[in-house]
């Protein structure tokens, strides 16, 4: 046998919940019921879809994240095209992207835009819980609005999706805000940082050291436990706000204090990106150990203007997919079943193509329906329609089919007696099968039956006489 080929360390496959697996990462199922929520909430909101290349130059993101963070230093998936020399990257962030892709098609000529996308990013660091080499992420820009109102939207977008996905803010998820003023106040903060650094330069680790002088706020944002007083004493971004950046700021927390949604001003709450200014948030949990930010954000007024383009403001958040549903999984939150509405069981394959038939009229009527494939006898079938978590069982059994019927047999509880349904009526009582508050009553040509099986007679896995 030829070797074993395995996937890149830190970057995984989703699969579905039916593969056995020896991790902990979420199933495809949770993964699409993610992302069918946030395609209804966005559309809510008003938000359009994009998407960009996974791959882009180099250069876009040494200009627009800052080549004294970590990302460009250290995590960037980056290479030198053979066929002709390009500096390319695999995105590590979208923002970037999405800002070069409006730059180049002139896209906000005809006013403001709200945006989103969702995708693969790639940053090479050591995978653990949570964090991995490629990862996905929903990214959500609002692009050329000025004002703190759309600054407070997607906060409270943010809390939305934590509702519709059962996630309590406060409880589960809370939310830290700060302002990072405009830049000549965050030029006279810098200064002083500096000041106040190298008077313990004998305290700063080499990370501190390296950045004293080149991105002293990235300094606030250590993790290293034996920095922390030496950064509690720092001076704050916030004694140095004028009054237009300290109006905005108030003017998103009074949005958010009308909206009742708690949150905790952080002084020393820094974004990863050189290109934030006024507000920046990060919505955190306490659930992941020391991956605790689930979602990120803020406003780049810059950007824009940096890239190329004419400047306009700009506001947004991303959201680690893999992190978010990871913290699901731990709170044991429910989760919608991805369950068929309906197994078919088909006793005789010489049924199948008037079976498969009907079959195709329900699909096409919205009905979700997997068939049994393989044959196997009737109880073999009626495990495998119990483990499909499906609703009902569809039993064409010889002696129905020979009647120009099919049973529709509950599986689960409250699901009502088994019926008889005429297979030339199937638009009508297609419907019947999606929810049981949709069920019809049974009438005259829906009478209860036992399932014939071809006249079997099989006991069922439950013993009983009939399906």
């Amino acid at each position: 046998m030829a070797d074993k080929i395995n996937a890149v360390k830190g970057m995984n496959d989703i699969l579905p919940a039916s593969v056995p697996r020896i991790d902990r990462l979420p199933d495809s199922a949770l993964w699409s019921w993610f992302e069918q929520t946030v395609r209804g909430l966005l559309a809510r909101y008003g938000y359009q879809y994009m998407l960009t290349p996974v791959v882009e130059p180099t250069a876009l993101f040494v200009r627009g994240l800052g080549e004294v963070t970590d990302i460009v230093e250290k995590e960037m998936y980056s290479f030198t095209d053979a066929m002709n020399g390009d500096k390319l990257t695999l995105r590590p962030e979208a923002t970037a992207g999405i800002v070069r892709a409006m730059v180049e098609h002139n896209a906000l000529y005809n006013g403001p835009l709200r945006l989103w996308t969702m995708g693969p990013m790639f940053r090479h660091e050591r995978p653990q819980k949570g964090r991995y080499r490629q990862f996905h992420q929903l990214d959500v820009e609002a692009l050329g609005f000025p004002g703190p109102d759309v600054d407070a939207e997607l906060i409270l977008m943010v809390r939305a999706l934590w509702r519709e996905l059962g996630l309590a803010e406060g409880e589960h998820v809370r939310l830290e805000i700060n302002s990072l003023g405009q830049p000549a106040e965050r030029q006279a903060h810098r200064e002083a940082l500096i000041r106040h650094f190298e008077a313990h330069a004998d305290l700063l680790d080499a990370d501190a050291q390296r950045r004293l002088h080149s991105n002293p706020l990235r300094i606030l944002d250590t993790k290293n436990p034996a920095m922390q007083a030496v950064v509690e004493a720092a001076p704050q971004l916030m004694d140095f706000l004028g009054e237009e950046s300290r109006a905005h700021f108030d003017a998103v927390r009074a949005v958010l204090d009308a909206a009742g949604l708690a949150y905790r001003v952080n002084p020393r709450l820094v974004r990863g990106m050189d290109y934030y200014n006024l507000t920046v948030f990060e919505w955190v949990t306490d659930q992941l150990g020391s991956q605790g930010t689930v979602c990120g954000g803020g406003r780049y007024d810059g950007l824009i203007g940096q890239m190329g383009g004419k400047p306009a403001p700009a506001v947004g958040f991303g959201l680690g997919i893999e992190r978010l549903l990871l913290l699901i999984q731990e709170l044991r939150l429910p989760v919608p079943a991805a369950a068929p509405a309906a197994y078919a069981i088909v006793p005789s394959a010489a049924a199948l193509p008037q079976v498969m038939v009907v079959l195709e009229q329900l699909r096409a009527a919205g009905v979700s329906v997997l068939q049994h494939a393989g044959g196997g006898s009737m109880k073999a079938q009626f495990k495998k329609a119990d483990a499909s978590g499906a609703r009902y069982a569809l039993v064409f059994g010889e002696d129905e089919l020979s009647r120009g019927e099919v049973i529709v047999k509950p599986l689960r509880e409250g699901g009502g007696e088994q019926v008889a349904r005429s297979l030339s009526e199937v638009p009508t009582w297609a419907a019947t099968l999606q929810s049981p508050a949709s069920r019809e009553t049974p009438g005259r040509s829906q009478v209860s039956r036992s399932p014939s099986g071809g006249g079997s007679g099989t006991p069922d896995p439950g013993g009983s006489s009939t399906y």
